[in-house]
């Protein structure tokens, strides 16, 4: 019995992809994120849900180190990527992004034709050796983020000119095109239209068969249409975490009880 408990648990170190311990984040004086202990499974979406103001896009922004772009924000503990330190000062914050993708609640295309918006990437992180190779994760990306037959004959048109859900959905196939193996999604639909919605969250469980996904959504219908794991934080706590038939239908903790049943939010 003890071997087989042993088995599973190795089974289950070997899955996941991010491991973060008793992380902590402050902006100046205000402690922020608290006490933060989590597994992120490999290809698997998990999904952050909680109140506005709760930490939970602080905490995924910890997980690429975009937190490190602002001046006043500290972050404590410790965050694995593949049992690596993402903190460790050997660690180049612009490579992580590579293997750790993002993706921002407004689309954000840069002001360049689709074909560079996704070429950008590969070319500045040199994960290409010449055009052909170039044009080809170009269109693979493309068709990662069910966009390809949308664009393929106007590649040279801005990215800009697309509509919000095409806008945002390029966003992802700029994510995907460095090949990373974790990408995050803060609020990927909240800009978005209910049928545009639909074709990103269809998208994203297709994504999860390549990548570790991690998704801030303010939509718990989302997360749970979405996400096979979930966490809940409130007031910079990480209350529960566990699968999401689990966390929706039976919760632990009665403040996650609370905010599934709309009493707080």
């Amino acid at each position: 019995m003890n071997d087989m408990r042993l088995t599973e648990r190795a089974v289950e170190t070997k899955d996941i992809k991010i491991a973060a311990h008793d992380v902590q984040v402050y902006y100046g004086a205000s402690h922020a994120i608290k006490d933060v202990h989590i597994d992120i499974l490999d290809k698997t979406v998990t999904a952050f849900i909680g109140p506005s103001g709760c930490g939970k896009s602080t905490f995924l922004r910890c997980l690429n180190r975009m937190n490190d772009t602002i001046d006043i924000c500290r972050v404590e503990g410790e965050i694995l990527l593949d049992g690596e330190d993402i903190y460790d000062k050997k660690v180049d914050p612009v490579q992580l992004r590579a293997r750790v993708g993002m993706v921002f609640q407004k689309p954000n295309p840069f002001p360049k034709s689709i074909y560079d918006n996704v070429a950008y990437g590969p070319k500045i992180h040199g994960l290409v050796k010449n055009k052909a190779e170039l044009d080809a994760v170009v269109e693979s990306s493309l068709r990662k983020a069910a966009l390809w037959n949308e664009v393929k004959d106007r590649l040279d048109a801005p990215g800009t000119g697309l509509s919000g859900g095409q806008q945002q959905r390029l966003c992802i196939a700029r994510a995907v095109a460095t090949s990373p193996e974790v990408l995050l999604m803060d609020e990927p639909c909240s800009a978005l239209d209910p049928i545009a919605t639909a074709q990103v969250e269809e998208l994203i469980d297709e994504l999860r068969e390549n990548f570790s996904v991690v998704i801030v959504t303010h939509s718990m219908q989302q997360a749970a249409r979405v996400s096979q794991r979930t966490a809940f934080f409130h007031l910079g706590n990480l209350v529960e975490y566990g699968e999401t038939g689990q966390i929706f239908t039976n919760p632990k903790d009665p403040r996650t009880e609370s905010y599934i049943t709309g009493r707080i939010g």
